[in-house]
């Protein structure tokens, strides 16, 4: 995001105070309707109340035969519809804003940005117990603490019940513990409810101690920092309490997360608040861990594996000032804080700050929004930049800080490509690549072997009449799973037994063609019998704390090979891997999305970053049937930066993103005519509004099936807008998006807005 949006929605301080009697209330309701909704004060308000109304409370309304809860905007004196036909709010339910004017301001941009309706907007922000108009006041909340026995209790006395006895030295040290650390810990419930029964551990209902609420640091931790990472970190030191965005550009291993602890810890000195990004639920407990060995203050943790109570007391918590310290994933960006310091994206990069249906925001790019409506810095980490934001840096828009060498004693890994094209394969494993995994096996190392493709085989096919096994509800293949066996769907999760025959010409010999994880592990256990092989993938990860039960075993440190998808890619330490094994580096380099070049160039990086961060060197195997491909040459030879620089000067003689600005229009239905002929209209209505003398300003692309054009039974097309100026392309969706809203023709299909796209599948 490059430039700001003019915003024609009323600023949320807009108040003009008038007469009970004129008083109309201006609210964003969780409607889809793109605009915002005028209604009468309720029946028994007084001016009293009406006089201490501001924006940010909630007030529950009647829309349709229903009762919702909306989001007070503005009050004004005039209605945008005749007296007669307004109707009365039920209740004002807060007394006080819930929401900060910045991030009301923030809301209220984000929904005209990226065309949305902005009551579904503020309901998506809020937590749901607010959304469905309960107080916002703290739940009750139960810890757990050590009793006057337990106090008296000496360590030693545990020392045949470990799991006891890390409970007892972390209430010595904590004082308190609730359910969200219990889990974050993986402290065992079992172990606790037996301290509670011998009387050392007693419970309460009590609210957080104020020692969770000092934010002191606890400088005895803090690591040395190396020449890179000390300038890094005195320049964003400097610029705490103004605005400032900048790219900490550091290769895998360079110490980026010890950069943001420093900055933070001077942040918590100056009792300001830290917010902090990750892309992935799975993601939050390494990091929750590392803040907490740190920070001896309140951290709160939002992220969609929480109850709603737990995340209503997160929120609050943050907004109160008892957090110093949020860390959370995409929906955390709109948590509102009391003092903020800070706002930090990890892996910035990555795909998952990107909403992907609903409201499709840009977590990234509203974060530097956020940034500069309160006057903070921001910092955007990642060892593989964005383009868009690689391209902000090289330009002077951000302040780019690079970490060209690892921390400590650890040394970049060696990158090699092992063409495969004469090579006779061994389920996907060619012989100079097991070999190199048995030589690092008997050195008492660990491997990592990557193979982004979960199932046992992505194909079942007839070896005599050649039939496919393909979803029913989508156009793709169905992948074959062995435990349990089925087949299933990895795009709608359509699930079906596995055919015994074939369903055309009954013949029995069906073959599983192609690797997946599942199929990889299997082979990997039957030519390692000896090696531990853990497989980490989403299959092997669905029960509650099931990655975190993997990742422990892989820290303990004893030799394993890790067979897994891109979830072993994003940001894990594992000290003791010392070779990385790419089974398929060339999925993605054909890709039909123009930026999956630079998505696999990504996840190459980021995997092959996993390799050699402690004291042993590191080596990277990338086996491949395209070792000439100038994408694989340049990663290897170049790295990551170097590639960067080609495709963005490729993206520049394109006139492609970040060097043009691009809107999708999507539209879905159960008949295979109506999405097309729907943006068909679309497309003309868009060519009115930009008139024959402007059409040069957005050119428009399609309609056109979508790559995929039938998912989850729905037929899709799309239609795409260019243009070389933001700002020509909002005013053309300002004007579109009410017209489409209001076409007959939009009831009969499913359509949406994606301003930004970064799926363009």
């Amino acid at each position: 995001m490059q430039t700001a949006v003019a915003l024609n929605m009323p600023k949320p301080d807009s108040f003009s105070h008038a007469p009970h009697a004129s008083v109309i209330l201006r609210l964003a309701v969780p409607s889809p309707l793109r605009r915002l909704f005028d209604y009468l004060p309720p029946l028994d308000s007084t001016p009293a109340q009406l006089e201490q109304l501001r924006p940010g409370v909630r007030i529950s309304v009647p829309f349709g035969s229903r009762t919702l809860v909306a989001v007070l905007v503005s009050t004004q004196a005039q209605a945008s519809v005749e007296h007669a036909k307004l109707r009365h709010a039920t209740a004002i339910l807060d007394q006080d804003p819930l929401l900060p004017q910045a991030l009301m301001e923030l809301y209220l941009w984000a929904a005209q940005y990226y065309q949305h309706p902005p009551g579904e907007v503020f309901s998506t922000m809020l937590p749901a117990l607010l959304r469905q108009g309960r107080p916002a006041a703290h739940p009750g909340r139960k810890v757990w603490r050590l009793s006057a026995q337990g106090r008296q209790l000496d360590a030693d006395a545990l020392r045949r019940a470990s799991r006891q006895r890390e409970i007892l030295e972390f209430l010595t040290e904590h004082e308190e513990l609730d359910r969200e650390s219990i889990a974050e810990l993986e402290i065992s419930p079992v172990a606790l409810s037996a301290m509670v029964k011998a009387g050392f551990v007693e419970t309460s209902a009590q609210p957080r101690s104020p020692r969770h609420a000092a934010g002191k640091a606890m400088p005895e931790k803090v690591l040395q920092l190396n020449a890179e990472q000390l300038q890094a970190v005195n320049s964003i030191r400097s610029a705490i309490g103004s605005f400032g965005c900048y790219l900490l550009d550091g290769v895998t291993g360079s110490g980026k997360t010890e950069v943001y602890l420093q900055v933070i810890a001077e942040v918590l000195r100056q009792s300001r608040q830290a917010l902090v990004l990750v892309p992935e639920i799975s993601l939050t407990p390494q990091t929750i861990s590392r803040f907490r060995k740190r920070f001896q203050c309140r951290i709160a943790v939002l992220h969609s594996g929480l109850t709603d109570a737990e995340r209503l007391q997160a929120w609050l918590e943050a907004r109160d000032g008892q957090a110093r310290i949020v860390i959370g994933t995409r929906s955390a960006l709109f948590t509102p804080l009391a003092r903020p310091g800070i706002i930090i994206i990890d892996e910035e990069h990555d795909g998952s700050f990107k909403q992907q249906d609903g409201f499709r925001y840009s977590a990234r790019d509203l974060a530097i929004v956020r940034a500069r409506n309160e006057d903070i810095g921001i910092v955007l980490g990642s060892a593989t930049p964005s383009l868009e934001t690689l391209h902000n840096a090289l330009t002077g828009r951000y302040q780019h800080l690079l970490l060209t060498e690892r921390a400590g004693v650890a040394e970049r890994p060696t990158l090699r490509l092992l063409d495969t094209t004469n090579e006779v394969l061994q389920e996907g494993f060619s012989a100079p690549l097991l070999q190199d995994i048995a030589d690092h096996l008997q050195r008492g190392n660990q491997v990592l072997v990557f193979l982004n493709r979960r199932g046992f085989a992505p194909t079942l096919q007839c070896a005599d009449c050649g039939w496919v096994a393909e979803c029913l509800r989508c156009d793709a293949r169905l992948t074959l799973h062995k435990t349990p066996p089925h087949l299933r769907c990895h795009h709608c999760d359509a699930r079906k037994p596995v055919d015994r025959h074939c369903p055309q010409c009954k013949s029995k010999h069906l073959q599983a063609l192609g690797l997946g994880t599942e199929r990889s592990e299997g082979v990997l256990t039957s030519l390692f019998p000896d090696t531990r092989v853990l497989r980490v993938d989403r299959d092997t990860t669905r029960r509650k704390n099931g990655l975190d039960a993997l990742l422990n075993e892989v820290h303990r440190g004893e030799p394993c090979i890790l067979i897994g998808t891109q979830m072993l890619a994003k940001g894990h330490h594992f000290p003791c891997v010392t070779l990385v094994a790419v089974l398929d580096a060339d999925a993605g380099l054909f890709s039909a999305d123009f930026r999956g070049q630079e998505h696999t160039a990504q996840l190459l990086m980021q995997v092959a970053g996993r390799a050699g961060r402690a004291g042993q060197a590191g080596e990277v195997v990338i086996q491949t049937r395209h070792a000439n491909h100038n994408t694989l040459q340049a990663l290897v030879q170049q790295g990551y930066g170097s590639f960067a620089r080609t495709i963005l000067a490729e993206r520049q003689a394109a006139c492609m993103p970040p060097f043009s600005h691009l809107a999708l229009i999507r539209a879905e239905a159960t008949d295979f005519r109506s999405p097309e002929q729907f943006l068909a209209l679309v497309r003309q209505c868009a060519e009115r509004l930009l008139g024959t003398a402007d059409c040069t300003t957005v050119t428009l692309m399609g309609p056109l099936p979508a790559p995929m054009e039938k998912r989850a039974g729905k037929f899709r097309a799309q239609l795409l807008l260019q243009s070389a100026q933001r700002s020509l392309l909002q005013n053309l969706l300002s004007q579109l998006c009410p017209a489409l809203e209001s076409m007959k023709e939009s009831r009969s299909v499913r359509w949406s807005v994606d301003v930004d796209p970064q799926d363009m599948i």
